[in-house]
C-alpha cells in the first residue's frame, strides 16, 4: 500500500504516531513501522490469508488497529469492512486512535463500523466474500452464539484465529478462565480445544473446516479455515 501523498514527510508521520498507544505493527513506509506490542506481521504467514483477494470483498471482526484489514485491502480487495466493539469503544487499553491513525496515512479507502460482534447480521453489515476473525472467540463470554453471528455474514471463507486449550483431548471441551487465569487477562474467557471449534463451526453451518498450516501456528494457538 502507498501512503497518502499527504503524509510524504517521515517526520510528520512519526509525529502522528508518537501519541497513539499501538497494539499492532504496521509499516506505513519509508521504514517506519507503527511501535505495537503485537508481532503481527509475523502472525501472517500461518493464517494463510489468500494472497490475492482481488474483486473480494472482506470483513475483519476486532480489527483494532487494523492491521489485518489494511492488508486485505493491500492483496486487491475491492471492499474491506473493519469492525470492533470492545477496542474501540475503550474498554480495555486500546483505543480506535491507531486505526485511524493508519487509514489517514496510508490513504486507505477501508470502511469501519464500530459493532459489536453479537451484533453481526446480513441486515446491518451484508455478508462477506472472506471474514477474519483473529484473536477474538476466546474473549467471548458466548463463543457459541458469537460463531452463529459470524456464520451469518460468512459468504465464502472465515479465517479464524484462536487461543486453544485442552488440545489432547479427543472430544469437544473448552476450558473456563472465571476470573485472569490466562496471561493475568480478565477478558479471557474460554480456551476450546481443535476439536470444540471444529464441532462448533460445522453446527453453525460450515461444512468444510481444516487447518491450512497447523505446523506452523504458535504453541497455544489454533487457525482454522472454514467454508459452507
Amino acid at each position: 500500500m502507498i501512503r497518502s501523498p499527504e503524509f510524504g514527510d517521515d517526520d510528520r508521520v512519526r509525529a502522528e504516531i508518537a501519541g497513539v498507544n499501538w497494539y499492532h505493527r504496521i509499516d506505513l513506509g519509508g521504514g517506519i513501522v507503527t511501535p505495537g506490542v503485537d508481532q503481527t506481521e509475523s502472525r501472517l504467514r500461518p493464517l494463510r490469508i489468500p494472497k490475492d483477494l482481488s474483486g473480494k470483498t472482506v470483513l475483519d471482526i476486532g480489527a483494532w488497529d487494523g492491521f489485518f484489514s489494511f492488508e486485505a485491502e493491500r492483496r486487491g480487495a475491492k471492499r474491506v469492512l473493519a469492525t470492533d466493539s470492545y477496542s474501540w469503544g475503550g474498554g480495555g487499553w486500546g483505543t480506535k486512535d491507531g486505526f485511524e491513525t493508519a487509514r489517514r496515512i496510508l490513504g486507505s479507502a477501508v470502511e469501519e463500523l464500530q459493532i459489536d460482534v453479537m451484533d453481526l447480521s446480513p441486515d446491518r453489515v451484508g455478508t462477506f466474500d472472506v471474514v477474519l476473525f483473529i484473536g477474538v472467540l476466546y474473549h467471548l463470554r458466548h463463543p457459541f452464539l458469537a460463531l452463529e453471528r459470524v456464520a451469518s455474514v460468512t459468504d465464502g471463507l472465515l479465517v479464524l484465529d484462536t487461543h486453544t486449550a485442552l488440545v489432547s483431548k479427543r472430544r469437544p471441551m473448552m476450558l473456563f478462565y472465571p476470573t485472569n487465569e490466562l496471561n493475568d487477562d480478565h477478558t479471557n474467557w474460554w480456551g476450546p480445544n481443535p476439536a470444540a471449534v471444529e464441532a462448533m463451526l460445522r453446527d453453525v453451518g460450515f461444512t468444510h473446516v481444516e487447518q491450512p498450516a497447523p505446523k506452523l501456528t504458535r504453541r497455544g494457538r489454533l487457525i482454522v479455515h472454514a467454508a459452507k
